[in-house]
């Protein structure tokens, strides 16, 4: 603060202001990415006002560490990242995977049973444990094979090593019923997410989003209080129920934007940047 001659008190630089979070937790697919999995340069500012105002970003994703690594890469990202569902912890800038936790594969052959008794047979997918974190599926998995899947007749190499966890694809149950039965029949043994259409994931009990974020943000010195998170589809609920302000881009399944406090643009509109250009606005100086 500097006066004048005249008497006027004027600021000789920026008065440094608090920013209204200190952690913003993004998801990645769906919401911080575009449709075909690119960062907007808009986006990548508002990012850059984010860490301009001493806040920190943190990645939370459904995918594996392998899996994200690229876009990591592509982002600058070097801090710690919450993957697998909030399986893993990983390390960006060490390329180095702190915690992660694996899905007992008997008890996922005991979901495949009763799931398969009720809706009748369905197609699987696994991913294997670190530090492969290879993806097998069923024939039938998806609409088409995609790159990097390695597709067996034989169930029973689905198990032949660790996983992390089991992904569920039924054609002619949609995802929204699947998980509902899913979880009716597997109660607390296991967490049931949905995260991409046509697609449920089984995963460790007590593994979600929410408590891979409180995990990694305890680690950064971050509470749910000083946290706005970001999200697309019911696997970011948990993720959104911690932070102290939840925002569902517009693209969002519905129970997600039920339960946010916000709804953003969609991913393609850069709605995640919208609200950081919002929350994160410089401060006018006025003499």
């Amino acid at each position: 603060m500097v006066t004048l001659r005249s008497g006027r008190v004027v600021w000789d630089t920026v008065p440094a202001r608090a920013p209204a979070f200190r952690l913003v937790a993004t998801d990645l697919d769906g919401t911080l990415l575009r449709s075909d999995l690119t960062v907007s340069a808009r986006t990548r500012r508002a990012l850059e006002r984010v860490a301009a105002a001493g806040a920190h970003h943190l990645v939370v994703t459904g995918r594996p560490a392998v899996a994200c690594r690229h876009l990591l890469n592509t982002l600058g990202y070097r801090g710690l990242a919450v993957c697998g569902q909030g399986a893993q912890l990983y390390d960006a800038g060490a390329d180095r995977l702190l915690a992660s936790r694996s899905l007992d594969r008997d008890l996922a052959r005991d979901v495949v049973e009763k799931v398969e008794a009720e809706l009748g047979r369905v197609e699987l997918g696994i991913v294997t444990s670190p530090p492969e974190s290879r993806f097998k599926v069923t024939p039938g998995f998806g609409e088409r094979v995609r790159h990097g899947w390695d597709v067996t007749t034989d169930r029973d190499l689905l198990w032949a090593v660790p996983i992390d966890k089991l992904i569920l694809h039924h054609p002619d149950v949609d995802e929204d019923r699947l998980t509902a039965v899913t979880r009716r029949l597997t109660g607390d043994e296991v967490t049931v997410v949905h995260s991409v259409k046509g697609m449920v994931e089984v995963l460790p009990a007590g593994t979600d989003k929410g408590a891979g974020v409180a995990r990694a943000a305890e680690l950064l010195g971050f509470t749910g209080a000083d946290t706005v998170a970001f999200g697309d589809m019911p696997n970011d609920i948990p993720l959104l129920a911690w932070a102290a302000h939840g925002v569902a881009v517009a693209n969002a399944h519905h129970d997600l934007r039920a339960m946010a406090d916000e709804i953003a643009p969609g991913n393609d509109e850069d709605g995640v940047a919208s609200v950081l250009e919002r929350l994160f606005a410089p401060m006018e100086v006025r003499p």
